[in-house]
Order: C-alpha cells, then structure tokens, then sequence
C-alpha cells in the first residue's frame, strides 16, 4: 500500500470534501492510505472515524491532542468519532519504536487510567445525544477471543514478511534490538480493532500518530480481505522549531489531566512557546479561524506574546474548560507582570527522583523554560535563573530533596516573568 505523505496546506488534488481541506489547512494530515478515495467518502455524506488510546498511564498528554483535535474537527463538520480506549491492548502495551518493554499493568491500574483519560476525552469531543460521538472499550471484543480461534480466524491473514517492511520493525532490527512476538501480535490486535468497528458501527476511517502507519495499513489490509473499504490516516509527529520531539520533559510528558499537571501549569507551557511554533500551534491546537492564525502569526516583538497568550488561553479551554482557561489567563497576566507569586504547583514530579537528584537543566526544560538542556545552560550561565529565590549559575548543580521548601515544593524562575513552582510527591 502506497504512502501518500502530505504537506501542510498543500494537497496534492484539488479536494472535494470540507473536512479534509479544512485538515490539511490545520496541518493534521500526513499520511493517508489513499488521499483521493478518502476525500471521495468523506464529501459522499457523513462518515464515522476511530483514534484509539492505551490506558498505560494515568493521563493523556499533549502528543495526544492532535488526533484529538482531528476528530475534533471531523466531528464538527458532520462525522461521527469514536474514541477507543484499549482496555485490552493495555494489558500488553504497544511495544512500536520502543527499545524496551512496557510495565505490564494489572487490570485494576487500567481500569482506574480509563476512567480519568475519559475525563479528559468528553472535553474534547462531543458525547451528547444519538450522534455524540462513542467511547468504546476494546476489551469488550479482545477480551473474548480464546488463543487458538483467533490463531486460526486471523493468523493466517498477516504474513511475516509484510510486517518485516514497516518502520516499527525495521527499526528495531537496525538497532539490533530483540524481536519479540509481541510487536506482530499487537498489529494484529490493532487490526482487528479497526475491523471490528467497522462491523459494529461501520467505522471507515483510523486516524493515528505517523508511528503507528504499520498497525493502521495491516487493519486497512485486513478490512479489505472481509470486503471492506478502509481508510487510515495519520498525523505528523509534533516537534518544535529546532526540531526537537514536542510534549515529552525529563520530569514526563505534559499531561492533559488536571491532576497530574494544573490548568495554569498548562496554560504556562503554551505561554512559552517558542517563536517559532506560535504559528504552527494556532493552526494545530486552537479552532481561531485562519485569517485569524495569519495575522497572529505574522506579529513580531511584544505584539507575539499577545498570541502567545491567545494560544495559550485557547488550548487550556478546549482541554480545561472556558473557566479555567480564564483563571490561568488573569493568574498569568499578574504572574507575567510582576505582581503575584504562585501559590499551587504549576508541575508535578515523583518525590524518588530526588534519591538521585535531578539536574537544573533538566528541571529549566522541563518547566518549559527552555526547549533544550543547551538553551537552559545559557539562561544558567548567564545569571537568569533562580531557585527558591536565590539566583543559581552553575549549570553541573544538581536538585535533591535538602533543596525543598515547606510542602515538599520547590520555586523555579527564569527572568523576572516566567516562575513556576515544582510540586514532589
């Protein structure tokens, strides 16, 4: 099967159907199994697409958000979505790109993870009413399946040497890592999913990260063996400007739930973006309209942090809530100014990283005050950042549990403006 890369706003046909000219424009497309045959069913009438999310932690994080927002958009311009939460592809972990193996989880832990990603997921799609969009639980159909009978219904349907061709396994044999049969079962249960929502509610579309190509080609692959017609899309891997992987921190990822990162802890991760990536980021994140993300981004000095604060206060509405969003704005605004100190934690980190302690630089990044430990050394160096109030130029020193305050927190600021405080749990 063809990949058909994308570049943002400029498809390589001139399209029929609103919702996928309006994903290109935004910048969320870039692969598709077939470009034109899915922009024929998409303007044809309305149609039903799937992104699914392993319960492997307790959170959703920013990565996440831009199949999300696609479903988002799909599901406002007349497509039903569905959000799979893998109850049972969680028991086993999607071992694609990885150079270990995942932890595996008791069912318990998973079941408690799913609960709190639906938090997050019922703002960010529609759940109301008969056309609102479904959140289905794969174990519903995996969990059924004895070993043999789905050796003998879908074994024979992938073949070793297809699955030798994909990135996520050639990856892993360039680097001369072990070759587990897990990474082709999970393919296969992948590409069961996909057919089984088709079957249960005539799912065509499956949208996913780039690295998860392989697994959506094998589920297009499978559902075209039992007649069907099958789409698969996926979205571009979210980096920054320099290039480097967006939304990942050596303290973790930047979670979307409120308990694992605050409204306002969020709020200051898109308030700092890089000048670079405001533009990006109106388009993939917020749903202003384009002339709006133009002019936006054409705007240069102090003028940018204006959009730099839109962005902001439009991401944290659509993950948080209208409210909290306005919260982070006026708590942002007094913070920014100079004229209030943060009271809550903005981050959250595991008090037994602290055994070993853990870097300034690493720290500085992980606020989000620089977006590599190069950027943060310079900030360190050039007498920019303070610690518990208390300028630190030493860019080797290391954070350990003698360093905090009253309540196991820690206060980080770069600058006059930019302050967060550093919860331990």
């Amino acid at each position: 099967m063809t990949k058909h890369m994308i570049e943002a706003g400029k498809p390589a046909t001139k399209l029929k159907s609103e919702a996928l000219a309006v994903l290109l424009e935004r910048g969320l497309v870039h692969q598709s199994t077939d470009l034109e045959a899915l922009d024929k069913r998409l303007n044809d009438g309305p149609i039903t697409a799937y992104a699914g999310f392993d319960a492997t932690a307790a959170s959703l994080h920013v990565g996440h958000l831009m199949p999300l927002m696609t479903l988002r958009w799909l599901q406002r311009l007349g497509h039903r979505p569905i959000v799979v939460l893998g109850g049972g592809t969680s028991q086993v972990g999607d071992p694609s790109f990885r150079n270990d193996a995942r932890p595996l989880l008791e069912e318990r832990q998973i079941a408690a993870n799913m609960a709190t990603i639906r938090r997050s997921v019922e703002r960010l799609v529609d759940m109301d009413g008969p056309e609102g969009a479904l959140l289905v639980d794969n174990a519903e159909w995996l969990n059924e399946f004895r070993f043999l009978e789905f050796l003998r219904d879908y074994g024979s349907q992938f073949t070793v040497n297809r699955m030798m061709t994909f990135d996520s396994v050639k990856s892993r044999l360039d680097a001369q890592m072990p070759l587990t049969i897990l990474e082709f079962c999970y393919m296969m249960l992948q590409a069961v999913d996909f057919l089984e929502l088709a079957k249960r509610h005539d799912c065509v579309l499956q949208v996913g990260g780039s690295d998860q190509w392989g697994n959506i080609v094998n589920g297009v692959e499978l559902g075209r063996r039992d007649g069907r017609k099958l789409h698969g899309l996926t979205v571009p891997l979210l980096t920054t400007a320099n290039g480097s992987k967006m939304g990942k921190t050596a303290s973790g990822a930047v979670w979307l739930h409120p308990e694992h990162l605050s409204p306002f802890g969020f709020w200051q991760f898109w308030r700092n973006t890089a000048d670079g990536d405001v533009g990006k980021f109106l388009r993939l994140f917020t749903e202003l309209p384009m002339r709006e993300v133009e002019r936006l981004s054409e705007l240069q000095g102090a003028e940018l942090n204006e959009a730099k604060k839109i962005l902001a206060t439009q991401v944290t509405a659509i993950v948080h809530g209208p409210e909290e969003a306005r919260v982070a704005l006026e708590q942002g605004d007094a913070l920014f100014s100079g004229d209030a100190e943060l009271t809550e934690p903005t981050h959250t980190m595991a008090l037994s990283v602290l055994a070993e302690g853990v870097g300034l630089l690493e720290l500085v990044v992980a606020s989000g005050f620089a977006a590599s430990n190069g950027e943060a050394r310079r900030l360190v160096e050039g007498g920019g950042v303070r610690l518990n109030n208390r300028v630190v130029d030493d860019a080797r020193r290391r954070i350990s549990s003698g360093d905090l305050g009253a309540n196991d927190r820690l206060s980080l600021s770069v600058g006059k403006r930019r302050k967060a405080l550093i919860g331990f749990e």
